[in-house]
């Protein structure tokens, strides 16, 4: 099968497509021929170096932990699927950046037939991230709840379930997504110098006057500007670990959000439109570089997806 790898640490050009064996099936494993796979900015940070000491590489590596595809073959332990049912999942071996990937069985829920394979293969690491720092600060409705990053992978879900839970958002983002931001009843301030007064106006304007929690998907400086502006540091959650050590803040993620009840849940909303899993792009396999050059350099809306060129060249891709 065709498959991303990489052999050093280094910018988007160590990235390639080779060809590679699936690892062997075990008795409770579930081999996905994948139809769509998100891509990650700590996908992007892992590949550089920069998480050395949390996640090393080992070398050659895969890549990818979310994924959607079809059941091929099961190992002899497996009762819950079968071949052809149509899954979505996460691998937590960097593996799923590949035409086929062997999972655990009990890392796949069920793809409703309402959810689209792109949102599908888009929906693992963003959509447990945003659920866990969403429960997290626990939002009350009227509540007003800053989001920084509001508008990448997490963002838009984090937005959407705030929404759902009758919060006022106030998105920290460009403003080439205002218009997104609108549909979902948030108000925008653009980032960038001065944010922190623009913060404080925008709050005050928002008729609560305080702001209840704050959101952090971007790091940087803003777990310090959500304590300056009076949120308790249980009510602030950022995925900045080291920040969140030294000022005391939440940091739950994906790790405290994967399971499959969440996924499960997380697939019916989007399915029913409830939410939406917002895709700016989608690349062939071949493209993992100009798919990763998007990610890291656009600042794009939502979601960035591979799809196997095996996928694209039959009948199957047609409806992604």
């Amino acid at each position: 099968m065709k498959a991303v790898r990489f052999h050093r640490y280094g910018d988007i050009d160590v990235l390639g497509v080779e060809d590679v064996e699936p690892r062997p099936l075990g008795p409770r494993d579930v081999l996905v021929h994948v139809r769509a796979a998100g891509i990650n900015p700590g996908e992007a940070k892992i590949r550089t170096g920069a998480l050395h000491e949390r996640f090393p590489a080992t070398f050659p590596s895969g890549q990818g932990s979310d994924l959607a595809g079809t059941v091929t073959a099961t190992g002899s332990a497996v009762t819950d699927w079968a071949p052809g049912d149509a899954v979505l999942g996460w691998s937590w071996e960097r593996s799923s950046h590949a035409e086929y990937v062997v999972v655990p069985h009990d890392q796949l829920v069920g793809k409703p037939d309402e959810l689209p394979w792109t949102a599908a293969g888009a929906l693992y690491v963003a959509g447990s991230t945003a659920w866990a720092a969403v429960t997290a600060i626990d939002p009350r409705a009227g509540e007003t709840v800053v989001v920084s990053g509001a508008t990448g992978g997490v963002g838009t879900i984090a937005v959407q379930l705030l929404r759902l839970r009758r919060a006022h958002v106030i998105a920290i983002a460009s403003p080439r997504h205002q218009d997104w931001l609108a549909s979902q009843g948030a108000a925008l301030v653009h980032y960038g110098s001065g944010v922190t007064e623009r913060l404080r106006r925008a709050i005050e304007g928002d008729g609560a006057g305080t702001a209840h929690a704050f959101l952090d998907f971007h790091g940087g400086d803003y777990p310090r500007i959500a304590l300056s502006l009076g949120v308790p540091p249980r009510r602030a959650n950022t995925l900045d670990y080291d920040a969140a050590a030294a000022l005391g803040t939440r940091s739950q993620g994906s790790a405290e959000g994967t399971s499959r009840a969440v996924l499960t849940e997380l697939a019916e909303l989007a399915a029913a439109g409830r939410i939406e899993v917002p895709i700016s792009r989608t690349h062939p396999l071949h493209e993992v570089r100009a798919a990763f050059t998007h990610l890291e350099h656009d600042h794009p809306l939502g979601k960035v997806v591979l799809l196997p060129d095996s996928v694209l060249n039959s009948a199957e891709g047609n409806d992604a």
